[in-house]
């Protein structure tokens, strides 16, 4: 009985995470939200840092701080998905699709044309919708 009730609480405090998650990023991953349903309180440690490092800060804005991790995804390889969801964040705090596509122009010198490419390719997903 009182590994069912566990259980229970767990689910719960994952289904609470889940949607705080969901609502204050606009998405969530599948595979974060499987690792929540594992083990909520690992996940929502990692929520803590997510939420102070891509929130409004004291002196940088939360839209400035997506462009900062729009630019690292972009230059470290991320999937498409990543960047697509970052750069809807960014517009939901914002930004435009014009200030979007000149943080893809300043990752070219420091991250190559590469870099630029798979920002542009997410860019142009945005578009679309």
């Amino acid at each position: 009985m009182k590994q069912k009730t566990a259980d229970n609480d767990r689910g719960r405090r994952a289904d609470t995470l889940i949607a705080r998650m969901k609502k204050a990023r606009g998405y969530i991953y599948p595979e974060w939200e499987f690792a929540a349903r594992q083990d909520p309180e690992f996940v929502e440690a990692y929520n803590k840092i997510y939420e102070l490092g891509l929130s409004e800060g004291q002196h940088v804005s939360a839209k400035v701080r997506e462009f900062v991790a729009i630019a690292l995804l972009a230059f470290r390889g991320a999937e498409k998905a990543a960047l697509v969801a970052h750069m809807q964040r960014a517009i939901r705090f914002g930004a435009t699709r014009e200030e979007l596509f000149e943080v893809l122009e300043t990752c070219m010198v420091p991250g190559g044309a590469p870099t630029f490419h798979r920002g542009l390719s997410a860019l142009l997903e945005i578009d679309a919708k």
